[in-house]
Parts: C-alpha cells; structure tokens; sequence
C-alpha cells in the first residue's frame, strides 16, 4: 500500500511540474477533471469501506457512524466540486 500511494505521489508530481507544457492546449484541465473524479470516487469509497466495517464491528453505534459517514462524504464531495469549477474555470477563461 505505502508503495502505491509512493507512486500516486509521484505521479502527481510529475503531473504538476508537467502542466505549463499543457498550458497552450486544453489538456492540463481535462486531466485535472479526471484526476478530481477519480479521487472523489476512491475518498467515498474509503469513507464507505470505513463505515461499513465500523458497523460490523458495533452495531449499536450504527446511527453515529452513518452520520460521521455522511458529513465526511459530503465534504469529500464538495472539496470535488470545487476541483471540478476550477478545472472549467481554467479550461474555458
């Protein structure tokens, strides 16, 4: 796990240092759209996972878990859409 998330890392390093090459076409936004969607989808599904084995293990606290579950994922997903406006916001400006 430590190795993929070194390897995430770097790649977006190389990703940000890369992006002025991008600049003149409109390329460094799409694959920032994209990257913005892809980390919304595994940081909701962490959240899930996390959730869901939370409640197996104490099913009593199942009410206070679903609603940590919800505020995280809604926080996950506006920090999402945020990175998805400035993507546009780069593309089309």
């Amino acid at each position: 796990m430590r190795f993929a998330n070194l390897l995430l890392v770097a790649f977006l390093v190389v990703l940000a240092m890369a992006t002025p090459a991008f600049a003149a076409d409109n390329v460094g936004p799409g694959v920032g759209m994209g990257l913005a969607i892809v980390g919304i989808g595994i940081g909701i599904g962490l959240i899930g996972y996390a959730a869901l084995s939370g409640i197996a293990r104490q099913p009593e606290q199942a009410g206070a878990i679903q609603g940590a579950m919800f505020i995280l994922a809604g926080l996950v997903e506006g920090a999402g859409i945020i990175a998805l406006v400035l993507c546009l916001a780069l593309m089309f400006l």
